[in-house]
């Protein structure tokens, strides 16, 4: 049996009740998280995150334990949906930890500088093919 840690307190009840659960099934295969995540589509880290609550497991990754574990999907299944409804959205901070920690890099930062550079790489073609395409002067 696995020693857990204490899920987030901000987890909602449903949310709470399907770590729960999931850490059950877990336990009752005896496996580790390495030899899950070889027998899963799923990566040990992963794995860690779903089960400490930190961040909410996909509907596959409920669906591979279910296999692994050669448990009622059906049930589960319910219970995921319940605490898709509730799940908190923003990130997760896991029990334990100070919440003056950095926040992670923005997405909008990231998708500021792609569209920088493709707008980039179109305004260099454009003048490429602009002066390819021009008469030469050399009559």
């Amino acid at each position: 049996m696995t020693r857990w840690r204490p899920l987030p307190d901000a987890l909602p009840r449903e949310a709470r009740h399907l770590v729960e659960q999931l850490r059950g099934l877990k336990d009752r295969t005896g496996l580790s998280l390495a030899e899950l995540a070889r027998r899963t589509a799923y990566s040990k880290s992963s794995w860690q995150r779903y089960l400490s609550g930190t961040k909410q497991p996909p509907r596959g990754a409920v669906q591979a334990l279910c296999r692994v574990a050669g448990a009622d999907q059906a049930r589960l299944l319910a219970l995921w949906d319940l605490s898709d409804q509730t799940w908190p959205r923003g990130a997760m901070v896991p029990a334990g930890m100070t919440e003056n920690a950095p926040p992670p890099p923005a997405v909008e930062d990231r998708r500021w500088r792609t569209a920088a550079l493709v707008s980039f790489a179109v305004i260099v073609l454009l003048t490429v093919g602009l002066l390819w395409a021009l008469p030469s002067g050399n009559g």
